[in-house]
């Protein structure tokens, strides 16, 4: 069970003093963006990758209350930004909800405070149970929107590269620095990353979808796992423009112990069409960019972008959504954890497909 003290938490949380700024959020004090779940008494949980809340305080000092939840009990990991700063990463050590001091530097009358999940869904969520800040009102401008659907890459796992050899898989990742919301944090739009590490369009890194879910399995459900107990994701979020990088753990040879298939061309086309049929039903006026992966080199590149010709080529008389498009990144060599591109190489990323998305955006 995802939320085990669950009863426990809603108790504590009706009983503190939390609650008193908490009843707040009616008037539009906090912002949520990314998966998110809604509990009571306006408590949300963080689940994917950079997904956030962010509120305005005046006074230059508060704190913070974040709980690491999951079925069995370990550490997360939330970024801060306070004013368009980047603080740093704060780690959540697993029990019940603690609470973490912010102190602005300046003496602003206002100030914005941003958290950002910085671990993905499968580490488990983040409560955020709520503030002693005196809030005030806050608003968004509408923006243009892009949903990244992707694997570790689009994760940012494995990209805080200092000490690779100690700690846990999460302790290595820096959502908040991901190539889909660094561009999207350059181009001025709003985001959403759904992106799981090792999912693949057919297969996963390490299995053959025996075992474990793949993407179309998943993505459906608000925590990106095949939970049913878990609410459904509701298609509110409505991007301009999806962008798919699936295929880089299709692609890949495990880990040289466990039987690998030969790569099967028919199962990533077929599994990608039907993909992006779903995204159509529920996202009709979106504009879908396919992408290659930098970790896809030589002769498995040129299947790679063969694949994806096929993809955009199944579409080529649908005459009732807009053209697909596919995006090639540059190859890269990782140097990050465990082969992974780490936060430099994510930003040549970003800097790469940015102005592309960009001139997609202008265009529509």
């Amino acid at each position: 069970m995802f939320l085990k003290n669950y009863p426990f938490l809603i108790l504590f949380l009706l009983i503190s003093a939390i609650s008193t700024s908490q009843s707040q959020n009616q008037n539009k004090t906090f912002l949520y963006e990314g998966r998110i779940e809604k509990l009571q008494n306006n408590q949300v949980i963080l689940i994917g990758t950079a997904s956030s809340v962010s509120f305005n305080f005046i006074g230059n000092n508060c704190s913070i209350s974040l709980q690491s939840v999951d079925s069995y009990e370990h550490h997360n990991y939330v970024s801060l930004v306070l004013d368009g700063k980047y603080l740093g990463k704060i780690k959540i050590e697993k029990g019940p909800v603690q609470s973490f001091p912010v102190k602005a530097a300046s003496n602003k009358k206002e100030h914005r405070l941003e958290i950002y999940k910085n671990t993905e869904a499968h580490t488990g969520g983040i409560l955020f149970a709520g503030t002693t800040a005196k809030l005030t009102s806050i608003s968004s401008k509408k923006k243009k929107k892009i949903e990244f659907i992707g694997d570790s890459i689009t994760c940012a796992a494995a990209s805080d590269s200092v000490g690779c050899d100690k700690g846990e898989y999460m302790d290595h990742h820096n959502g908040y620095y991901a190539y889909g919301p660094t561009l999207s944090r350059a181009i001025d739009v709003d985001y959403l990353t759904s992106s799981v590490s090792g999912i693949g369009m057919y297969r996963n890194w390490n299995d053959e979808n025996k075992e474990e879910a793949i993407m179309p399995d998943v993505y459906q459900n608000l925590y990106l796992t095949k939970d049913n107990s878990k609410p459904k994701y509701d298609f509110a979020f409505q991007p301009d423009i999806i962008s798919i990088a699936l295929g880089t753990n299709d692609f890949s040879g495990g880990d040289g112990k466990k039987e690998r298939l030969p790569f099967n061309t028919e199962k990533y086309v077929s599994n990608y069409i039907n993909f992006i049929k779903m995204l159509y039903v529920h996202n009709p006026n979106a504009q879908i960019v396919i992408t290659n992966s930098p970790m896809v080199n030589g002769e498995k590149a040129v299947v790679f972008e063969d694949c994806l010709n096929k993809v955009k080529n199944a579409f080529a008389n649908d005459k009732e959504h807009k053209t697909i498009f596919i995006f090639k990144f540059k190859p890269m060599k990782p140097k990050g954890c465990l082969g992974h591109p780490d936060v430099t190489d994510q930003k040549v990323m970003a800097d790469q497909y940015g102005p592309f998305l960009k001139k997609l955006l202008n265009e529509k």
